[in-house]
């Protein structure tokens, strides 16, 4: 009886367990269902007119050419000038995006003539902007480096993610029956490739190099990589290849268009790589600065960190730290990955005066400036606390008005007072102490009594409201 209890419950566990995979089965097939409607995109791409226009928005001449021109003198005005909005502005008409996705495409489907006009029109447009923003630069009075434009003047991480999605979103929205304009415009702002080669035209100007081979670094960037983004999406959603009529010719077509993208995505990807390990090793090493490199009674007045040198560098004042902290510093620095290479360069003396003088003449300037500022705000604040106490202290000594200036109005107001006496009452009900503006008014002994008492409620009334206190006493003696 028990084999036979036991044999019904190990049938009833498989078959439990066999509902159970059953079910898990269905979900994910529901699950996979779902997503799969959610995120297709095959069904509702219109491959034809995506060509179309495509190979329409290649095209440089005649209107396009000037809206190029007008659109890089609004650009190269808003980096003159450190504006944002009209930097923006400037690369919502921007016709530079056409011929860089063309290039995507041609690689793609194995298109030479498209290719090859994609890129003869991308460097007309490039050689034109570059030269409209020198000219600018060149007769504009204004020559300082603003914040707009050293912030063209070299890739990071943060470049190169934008550019890979804004690219992605870019060819999605042409793929799709019925263009999505709004996209297309949002993608042209933010991987922002007409102020970079107007900061090219700015350092060719100014006879800035580093700005110029920077700037034009950047736009490389985010040009190889809409194009490479492009070339993928082509590549997924299967864009139909073009024939050509001798099969040895295809091949070689084949062949060169796939050279080409390979010559392409190793570079991209290697500079992918290495923006990667600089924007984590400069993340890991600012934690670093902030959680590990701390000793009471010192403080870090500068800390610098260079990725090609794999150095960091602290300055410090105050107290002097012990060799063994320093040592316990590198050895918790050698156990975060992005910084085992790192060397800890650790700069102190006796006392500030010796720090600061061991230092350059450009950092010293600047932690001395930074000090400064810190210095300025700190009594900045001390002066308000410092105004607002006097303010309140007046209000309890009466040194908020005059006297003088106060009586003489009085007397002119009301003619049967003739004598104000002022004093601050202390007074206390044992919980608290509390002072009360008192003033003592003679009024005429000729005055009669309903008149006098209407006379003491309005003085009462106007000295509360001249004085803006809430609370006084008057007392009235006559």
């Amino acid at each position: 009886m028990t084999d036979t209890n036991n044999k019904e419950n190990s049938q009833n566990a498989n078959s439990d367990r066999e509902i159970m995979a059953e079910d898990a089965k269905q979900m994910r097939d529901r699950a996979r269902s779902f997503f799969s409607r959610l995120l297709d995109i095959r069904t509702d791409t219109d491959r034809e007119s995506t060509l179309e226009a495509v190979q329409k928005d290649i095209s440089f001449k005649g209107h396009n050419a000037w809206i190029l021109i007008f659109s890089i003198f609004v650009a190269s005005i808003g980096l003159n000038v450190s504006s944002t909005a009209v930097v923006i502005g400037a690369m919502l008409i921007s016709p530079l995006m056409g011929p860089i996705v063309g290039v995507g495409m041609a690689v793609a489907i194995n298109d030479v003539d498209t290719l090859r006009r994609s890129f003869v029109n991308l460097g007309i447009m490039v050689g034109l902007s570059v030269l409209t923003a020198t000219v600018y630069f060149f007769i504009s009075p204004v020559k300082n480096e603003t914040p707009e434009l050293v912030a063209r003047t070299y890739p990071t991480i943060l470049d190169v993610l934008v550019a890979i999605f804004g690219g992605l979103a870019l060819i999605v929205a042409k793929t799709k029956k019925g263009t999505i304009a709004s996209v297309i415009l949002g993608v042209a702002i933010a991987t922002a490739l007409m102020p970079p080669l107007c900061t090219v035209g700015y350092g060719l100007a100014n006879g800035k190099w580093q700005f110029a081979l920077g700037a034009i670094y950047l736009f490389s960037i985010n040009a190889v990589f809409i194009a490479l983004s492009t070339f993928v999406v082509a590549k997924l959603l299967g864009f139909p290849l073009v024939r050509y009529a001798n099969s040895r010719k295809r091949r070689k077509i084949a062949q060169v268009a796939s050279t080409i993208a390979i010559i392409v995505m190793i570079p991209s990807v290697i500079l992918f790589v290495n923006l990667l390990r600089q924007q984590v090793f400069e993340s890991k090493a600012d934690e670093f600065f902030n959680e590990t490199v701390q000793y009471t009674g010192a403080e870090t007045i500068k800390a610098t960190k260079e990725y090609k040198t794999r150095t960091l560098e602290v300055y410090l004042i105050g107290n002097q730290v012990p060799q063994g902290t320093i040592e316990t510093w590198e050895q918790r620095m050698g156990e975060i990955e992005a910084l085992k290479e790192a060397q800890l360069i650790v700069h102190q003396g006796t006392n500030q005066t010796q720090d600061i003088n061991q230092l350059s003449t450009e950092l010293r300037s600047g932690i001395l400036e930074d000090l400064y500022v810190k210095n300025q705000e700190v009594l900045e604040n001390k002066d308000k606390r410092i105004e607002l106490l006097e303010t309140e202290l007046a209000k309890y000594r009466g040194d908020a008005f005059s006297f003088a200036d106060l009586s003489r109005e009085a007397k002119i107001n009301y003619d049967n007072i003739e004598e104000i006496g002022y004093s601050n009452l202390i007074t206390t009900n044992f919980e608290k102490v509390d002072t009360i503006p008192t003033f003592t008014v003679t009024w005429n002994s000729d005055i009669r009594n309903s008149e006098l008492a209407q006379q003491q409620e309005k003085f009462a009334s106007w000295m509360k409201v001249r004085l803006k206190l809430d609370t006084l006493a008057i007392k009235n003696v006559r």
